[in-house]
């Protein structure tokens, strides 16, 4: 019996017009552009800065462009599933509001929350209801609006992350091709390292919360690194081990986007040369759940059918993960 896969189809992204560069932020907070591209590899971020907007809309837009890309309509949709760590609101989830924005209304969505794992979790979860037969046409959108939950006044935060959304169409398919394999981890004890103190049912917001700055992101930047660095490596190549894949065998690395040294440590490790690594952080900054999907967007003419693609990433939680995909199509 032939198997059932999930293929990507198709990507669609969008980036907030506006451009924060390090030049900029050094006039917000001691640091400077040396000490940032130095230690994390960031030039500029894209900031979402209009009145009344949200994460939606940018995931809104990108899947607009997703769904004239592959010509489908919106009314083909099965099901839209988003990750994301900034919704609009506690609820409803964020996909709902997606769905409504792009004319989406008769299919199931809901919200994931791994943070910069996200979208490999996300995509690994969507991939089930392509493979059972149920579903035909699926999206998977990563999409964060990161300034929303930034304290511009802590400069080991501010220049580290920027605003985008971006999402993929997965299909069934019978070629070898789509999602081959997944590897998912999470371990409960990062918590301490990385999270946002207040806003959730531990710590309700309060006038309290607001006055110690507790609605932003907290991060213990060495802990994160450390974690980060080692466990991203290993469930990279663990996924290549399962497969019996060596460098040669991978056409593209698709890390997340998160530090330059991570990246590089990664590649390292998976024994890549540099030019089959997808890096763009330098224009945008980490975008934690759009990162794999805005690189699958921005180098989509690279991209060729059979492609074997590695996606890698680590996240609050901590999460982190890989997936081992055969790229779907050729860029017309």
């Amino acid at each position: 019996m032939t198997k059932t896969r999930a293929v990507i189809t198709g990507v669609g992204a969008y980036l907030p017009e506006y451009r924060l560069t390090n030049d900029e932020l050094s006039k917000m907070v001691d640091t400077s552009d040396e000490w940032i591209m130095k230690r994390i590899g960031i030039k500029e971020r894209r900031i979402l800065k209009e009145e009344g907007k949200a994460t939606s809309d940018m995931a809104a837009e990108a899947v607009k462009e997703l769904l004239k890309k592959t010509d489908t309509p919106p009314s083909e949709i099965d099901l839209l599933i988003c990750a994301t760590i900034t919704p609009d609101m506690p609820f409803p989830a964020t996909a709902n509001i997606i769905a409504d924005k792009v004319g989406i209304h008769n299919s199931w969505s809901f919200d994931m929350n791994a943070a910069c794992s996200g979208f490999i979790f996300t995509l690994a979860t969507a991939t089930q209801f392509i493979e059972s037969g149920r579903y035909k046409k699926v999206i998977v959108v990563g999409a964060d609006m990161m300034s929303s939950i930034i304290n511009y006044n802590d400069r080991t935060t501010c220049p580290l992350f920027g605003d985008a959304a971006a999402a993929v169409l997965l299909e069934p398919t019978t070629e070898d091709l789509g999602i081959v394999d997944y590897i998912n981890r999470v371990d409960g004890l990062g918590r301490h390292h990385l999270h946002m103190k207040a806003g959730g049912s531990l710590l309700p917001a309060s006038t309290e919360t607001i006055k110690n700055e507790q609605h932003f992101v907290y991060q213990e930047g060495q802990a994160v690194f450390k974690a980060a660095v080692s466990s991203m490596a290993d469930v990279a190549v663990e996924i290549m081990d399962r497969h019996n894949l060596s460098s040669d065998d991978i056409a593209w690395l698709v890390p997340h986007q998160a530090n330059l040294r991570i990246i590089d440590a990664t590649a390292r490790r998976m024994n890549l040369n540099p030019d089959k690594v997808f890096v763009n952080i330098q224009k945008y900054g980490n975008t934690t759940a759009a990162t794999i999907p805005l690189c699958l967007w921005d180098f989509e003419k690279k991209l060729k059918k059979g492609d074997n693609i590695i996606l890698a990433a680590f996240g609050a939680g901590f999460t982190w993960g890989s997936l081992y995909l055969k790229w779907g199509y050729n860029t017309k």
